[in-house]
């Protein structure tokens, strides 16, 4: 198989029409926001990176609108900050897709690429997404390290890699061995999550501060 087309099996076509109920929903938004992306949003850093990210599912307003993971919300915000602070990322983040942030050893994915409603994908629709994750991950030939931002892509990780979800049990800064993947759970970093409590900047710095520390003494 090229690499061509092996990426193109990790990345949605534009008009995936895999969810109906996605579909539908993005039809609605490019109807009321015809110069936002509207469209499954692609994974964002280098191909060779040992660090893969996974988040839950673009924001409206955030990535569904920039195209670009974690792009335009609140989110983007704790989680960029936090890697250029552990050397995952140079350059400067102003939260659109033309800024000078590039990725350095990561990239960024999420579980289901389209805007859910209300952001809550259906199980339907974690299935039908599901083999971009998986296929994301094989093209990651020196993966080494992934972080799960949140319960849902914690378990659609597992499940990309034919895991029992049973076997890991997702907690926040708990660290599980796949193979020869480890994989690091945070709680995701939404405002939500932030604005009650449930996750600090300090806790959320923990978890990569796990991770570089791996990565450093697995080189």
């Amino acid at each position: 198989m090229s690499g061509d087309i092996a990426r193109a099996e990790a990345e949605p076509a534009r008009d995936c029409p895999i969810c109906p109920r996605l579909v539908a929903f993005r039809e609605h938004w490019r109807t009321e926001e015809p110069g936002w992306h509207n469209a499954p949003v692609p994974s964002f850093g280098p191909a060779d990176a040992r660090l893969l990210i996974v988040g839950l599912a673009p924001g409206l307003r955030g990535a569904n609108r920039t195209g670009r993971p974690f792009t335009g919300d609140y989110a983007g915000d704790l989680l960029y900050s936090t890697l250029l602070t552990y050397g995952f990322a140079t350059g400067r983040f102003e939260a659109r897709p033309d800024d000078s942030l590039t990725l350095v050893d990561a990239r960024i994915t999420n579980a289901v690429r389209c805007v859910p409603p209300e952001n809550k994908p259906t199980t339907d629709e974690m299935r039908g997404c599901r083999p971009f994750l998986a296929a994301t991950v094989g093209l990651l030939p020196g993966l080494s390290a992934v972080v799960a931002l949140g319960k849902i892509a914690h378990d659609q990780v597992l499940a990309a890699h034919g895991e029992r979800l049973s076997r890991f049990k997702f907690a926040h800064g708990a660290q599980h061995r796949i193979g020869d993947l480890a994989l690091f759970d945070s709680y995701h970093c939404s405002r939500y999550n932030t604005n009650t409590g449930v996750l600090t900047p300090e806790m959320f710095h923990a978890v990569f501060a796990a991770v570089r520390a791996y990565l450093d003494n697995t080189r």
